[in-house]
C-alpha cells in the first residue's frame, strides 16, 4: 500500500460542484487552506461517481509535491469510499500545464529525488489499483506530468482544443509515470518516439485520431461528457468492470498465452459472481 499522503484535498467551490449535482459526501467541509497548507486538490464523492480536480488555477495547476500528494489523497479515498467510477479534471484554464518551473529546485540528495519521483508515479499505480475505472477530462494544456496523468487513466475524454506534450526532453528532464510502456502501446513506437524525442504538441482532436485518447469533444463540453460516461460505467456489474479493466492493464505486461490465462480466470469469476444475471438485451443488439 501507499503511504499516506500528508496533504489535504477539500470540496469543491459550490459554484463547480452545481454542475454536477447534488453531492452527499466529501472529504472535507473546509475551504481554503488547512493547518497553514493551501488546498491544491478537490474530491466530491455523490455515492457512486467521485471527482478528483486539480486545483491550482492560478498556475495552470502545475505539479508540485504538495499536488502530487493531495491527488494521491484523493484517489485514496476514493478507493476507501467503494467509488464505482472517478472523473479527473482540472479547474480553470488547464488539466495540468506539468512541472511548476517556477518553484525553486528542490536542495535533495539522490536518494531524495528518487523518492519524489516515485510518488508522482505513484499517481499512476494508484490508476491500475483502483477496481473503478478513472476518467480524465482533458482541457488546455495537458503537458509533461500533467499528460502522464492524463493518460494512466482508463479513458480519456479531451476538448477538441486541448494541447498535449512532453517536453521534458528539450528541458533536459525525462520522463516518468509509466509512459516508456504506455505511449508506445497507445500511439504506437515510431509516433511515440517522435512525441518525446521533439516534444511537439498534439492537440485534442489530433490525440483522438491516433488513439492517444478515446475520444474529443467540442470545447467546454469534457467533463459533461466525461461524467457521462462515469455514470454510466458506474451502472455496469462491478466485479465485471474491473475484471475487464485489470485484464486489460496487466496485459500490457503479459505473453500471449498468460493474456489467455487470465481471460478463463476472470470468465470463470464472472460466471460465479451472479452478475451474469444482468439484462443481457445488449448482446441481441446490432
Amino acid at each position: 500500500m501507499l503511504d499516506s499522503p500528508a496533504r489535504p484535498c477539500v470540496p469543491l467551490p459550490a459554484t463547480r460542484a452545481a454542475n454536477y449535482g447534488q453531492v452527499s459526501r466529501s472529504i472535507d467541509r473546509s475551504n481554503g487552506s488547512k493547518g497553514g497548507v493551501d488546498v491544491v486538490v478537490g474530491y466530491e464523492y455523490d455515492g457512486r461517481v467521485a471527482r478528483v480536480v486539480l486545483d491550482r488555477p492560478e498556475r495552470l495547476n502545475a505539479v508540485t509535491a504538495e499536488l502530487t500528494d493531495a491527488l494521491v489523497a484523493a484517489l485514496r479515498r476514493a478507493l476507501a469510499d467503494g467509488a464505482r467510477a472517478v472523473v479527473l479534471s482540472g479547474s480553470g484554464r488547464a488539466f495540468c500545464a506539468g512541472h511548476d518551473l517556477k518553484e525553486e529546485p528542490p536542495a535533495e540528495t539522490v536518494l531524495q529525488t528518487r523518492a519524489r519521483l516515485e510518488a508522482i508515479q505513484d499517481v499512476t499505480r494508484l490508476v491500475r489499483e483502483i477496481p473503478a475505472p478513472v476518467v480524465a477530462a482533458v482541457h488546455g494544456y495537458a503537458l509533461g506530468a500533467g499528460c502522464e496523468f492524463a493518460l494512466a487513466c482508463d479513458v480519456v475524454v479531451a476538448a477538441e482544443d486541448a494541447a498535449f506534450g512532453f517536453p521534458e526532453v528539450g528541458v533536459g528532464l525525462s520522463v516518468t509515470g509509466g509512459i516508456s510502456r504506455l505511449l508506445p502501446h497507445l500511439v504506437g513506437w515510431a509516433r511515440a518516439k517522435e512525441l518525446l524525442l521533439l516534444g511537439e504538441r498534439v492537440s485534442g482532436a489530433e490525440a483522438a485520431r491516433i488513439g492517444m485518447v478515446a475520444r474529443a469533444v467540442p470545447p467546454g463540453e469534457h467533463e459533461t461528457v466525461a461524467l457521462d460516461l462515469a455514470r454510466r460505467l458506474a451502472e455496469r456489474p462491478p466485479l465485471a468492470v474491473s475484471l475487464a479493466k485489470q485484464v486489460l492493464d496487466q496485459g500490457l505486461d503479459a505473453t500471449f498465452g498468460e493474456a489467455l490465462a487470465r481471460e478463463v480466470d476472470h470468465a470463470v469469476l464472472t460466471s460465479l459472481s451472479g452478475e451474469g444475471d444482468a439484462p443481457r438485451e445488449a448482446f441481441g443488439r446490432g
